[in-house]
């Protein structure tokens, strides 16, 4: 609050700067284009690129993104595409000058062998004045631009958004450039390996004389031989077991047709079967007959002459049909052994080419291995090739930058605020570094926390009266402040009010004297019989109050004379008695040294209820801690926003030194308008009085 018209003028001067700044300043344009980065592409193919494709998770993605919108040679290349490169009119456009021979303009054009530095200068210039703003939980990016031109805001914008699609995909395609010749070189070396394992099968199969059927692949990817002998041994034992069973079948019949005497073949053969039909057929008509005949009867002989014939005929059939059967056994066994010694055979064949054939399966193996690789690498190859030329993007402009209509800057209000922060803040500084150099005293509650005295009262500045004249007049704030300091120096000592005191200060015109004048005038008006005595002897003063001279007084009696009655008058409007200073001596120290002043305190003493010395100041002079140390204790006056702190501090410790006591001090001079919280005195003041003086 001290300092508030500082803070005040200050804060104005900031705001005019602003308005003034304000209004100078060339409107800027800023145009804004909003992308979209997505962390996976869009598949056109079910073909993964080289790059790894980003989780998720991966949340480092998008800062990658967001630092290459601001890269260098991102900036360049919008720079080269626009054309600015080489523009004067771009770089006066930014108010850019540079004496380097790169700008030197030669027929209004640039000279082409600066062409570099003038690239990597538009290029700053360009970062200097875009900005990157993601748009917090979303994939969407702003690309803003600001320059004084809406056209060419909205160019470079859109320009910048473009650039960073195709750098992208230029990337990417060198990425995959890149496997793609990786590939190239692994599968030369991996088609080298294949074709010396394949080599090394076939030689050592020549020299071992294993031959195998044509190979198949197998179900995981590799491919399975079969030689000849194992094919043999399978065909031969397929066919063994055939034999085997059908030798097993041949001779079930056998037996059979042995133990029955009359086979199962022979009962399906259809010969056999006519024939017996037809013996029955006669044995009927030959029953037939003998009922009616007998035996010897011609045609009864007959049919039993055909029966007989036909009996021998079935006998000689199912004969033949028995001799079949073994022979068909016979047959049967000696191809089943057959097969078996050849099995055998092809058995042993089999097992050394087993023993030869270990190292054959691990060419093998090698060969099937190298095919392997050989062929994932040329299908890896050929599905980078449809990648690469697809050209994928995860990158796409939503909202490309429109022509702005407004300037973006200056914005008044805001241009205001900012001043009017500014100036508040700096008018703070300010007055608390004016504070901290004024080491005055301002406010009443100042002087115990910087002084360590108790506060008795602080005295307001009088201004168009004396301080005389204030005192007289019972209704004014100066007699109202010390009023209350009378009552505070009742609480001083244990009998009230102290009964000798003095008052005095750092240096003159602090108002010592007129707060001596109006302690004694208190205490007068309080019914007490009170004497002032002008201790000051060196600028007396307190004569001219009484409108005496100082012809008697304090140094006559010092220097030996004893008439304190010629020494006194009485001031009748204030009410109390009043020693002048004397006769001004050649060193008022020495005559206070020595033990007259004692005397003269304690006749006083004997006559007066309280005895008011009116010091000279400390500062400079030995009187005063000489005074100090005779009397009860001492009022210190301050004045108030006029003396610094580490001079009244040097002065309370000269007193102190001095063993004196001081009872408190006293706040002369006081200004509420000046104190730093509006201090209003306590006591009721405000109105302007007179000023009061030292």
């Amino acid at each position: 609050m001290r300092w508030r018209y500082v803070i005040l003028g200050i804060t104005a001067g900031f705001l005019l700067l602003g308005l003034v700044v304000t209004l100078l300043m060339t409107p800027k344009f800023t145009a804004s284009t909003t992308i979209e980065i997505l962390r996976e592409s869009s598949q056109v193919t079910n073909i993964q690129s080289v790059e790894r494709e980003t989780s998720v998770a991966d949340q480092e993605f998008y800062q990658t993104q967001y630092s290459l919108l601001e890269s260098r040679s991102l900036s360049e290349r919008v720079a080269t595409q626009l054309r600015l490169i080489d523009d004067p009119a771009f770089y006066e456009r930014f108010g850019y000058t540079d004496d380097d021979p790169a700008f030197a303009l030669v027929n209004n054009r640039y000279p082409a062998a600066g062409r570099v530095e003038r690239r990597r200068v538009a290029g700053e210039i360009l970062r200097k004045h875009v900005t990157i703003s993601p748009t917090h939980l979303s994939r969407l990016v702003d690309i803003r631009f600001t320059s004084p031109s809406a056209l060419f805001s909205a160019s470079v914008t859109n320009a910048w958004a473009d650039a960073f699609i195709q750098i992208n995909l230029e990337r990417k395609l060198q990425a995959t450039s890149y496997g793609r010749n990786l590939l190239e070189r692994q599968l030369g070396q991996q088609k080298e390996r294949l074709d010396q394992s394949q080599r090394q099968l076939v030689d050592y199969a020549s020299r071992e004389r294993i031959i195998n059927l044509p190979s198949q692949q197998g179900a995981n990817g590799t491919t399975s031989e079969r030689s000849i002998v194992a094919d043999d041994l399978a065909s031969l034992n397929t066919a063994l077991s055939e034999s085997t069973a059908e030798r097993i079948a041949v001779e079930a019949r056998y037996r059979a047709a042995g133990r029955s005497g009359a086979s199962t073949e022979a009962l399906r053969n259809q010969a056999i079967n006519s024939l017996r039909q037809r013996r029955a057929e006669l044995a009927a008509d030959y029953q037939k007959l003998m009922t009616q005949f007998e035996p010897g009867y011609p045609a009864a002989k007959a049919i039993q002459s055909q029966i007989s014939q036909l009996d021998r005929s079935i006998t000689s059939e199912e004969g033949r049909v028995s001799g079949s059967l073994e022979a068909d056994y016979r047959s049967a066994v000696e191809r089943e052994n057959g097969l078996k010694s050849r099995v055998e055979q092809l058995k042993g064949s089999y097992l050394d080419l087993r023993r030869r054939s270990i190292q054959y399966n691990i060419f093998q193996q090698e060969v099937d291995t190298n095919r392997a690789l050989y062929e994932g690498l040329l299908q890896r190859y050929k599905e980078i090739g449809v990648a690469g030329g697809v050209g994928i993007n995860n990158i796409s402009v939503v909202d490309p930058a429109d022509i702005p209509q407004q300037p973006s800057s200056p914005h008044l209000l805001i241009n205001m605020i900012i001043a009017l922060l500014a100036g508040v803040g700096i008018g703070a500084g300010v007055a608390f570094a004016l504070e901290q150099m004024d080491e005055a005293i301002s406010d009443p509650s100042e002087v115990e926390r910087v002084l360590g005295l108790p506060l008795l009262g602080a005295v307001p500045k009088v201004s168009g009266q004396t301080p005389k004249e204030a005192l007289l007049d019972r209704k004014s704030d100066m007699v109202d402040a010390y009023l209350a300091i009378q009552t505070n120096l009742a609480f001083t000592t244990e009998h009230g009010v102290p009964r000798s005191l003095s008052v005095t200060s750092t240096r003159p015109a602090e108002g010592k004297s007129t707060t001596a004048l109006a302690i004694a005038t208190m205490l007068a008006r309080a019914q007490k019989k009170v004497i002032l005595v002008d201790g000051d002897m060196r600028s007396p003063s307190i004569h001219h109050l009484g409108g005496v001279t100082h012809d008697h007084g304090l140094s006559n009696f010092l220097t030996g004379q004893d008439n304190i009655e010629a020494m006194t008058f009485f001031m009748s409007d204030l009410g109390f008695t009043a020693m002048s200073a004397g006769p001004i001596p050649p060193n008022a120290a020495e005559l206070l040294t020595g033990s007259r002043l004692t005397i003269l305190i304690d006749r006083l003493l004997d006559t007066y209820d309280h005895v008011v010395f009116d010091s000279p100041p400390v500062m400079g002079l030995a009187d005063a801690p000489l005074i100090a140390g005779k009397v009860e204790g001492v009022v210190f006056a301050v004045e108030s926003h006029g003396i610094r702190s580490t001079q009244v501090k040097t002065a309370i410790n000269r007193l102190m030194a001095a063993n004196a006591h001081i009872f408190g001090s006293v706040l002369t001079k006081f200004e509420s308008r000046k104190s730093h919280y509006g201090y209003d005195y306590g006591y009721g003041y405000g109105r302007d009085t007179t000023e009061a003086r030292g």
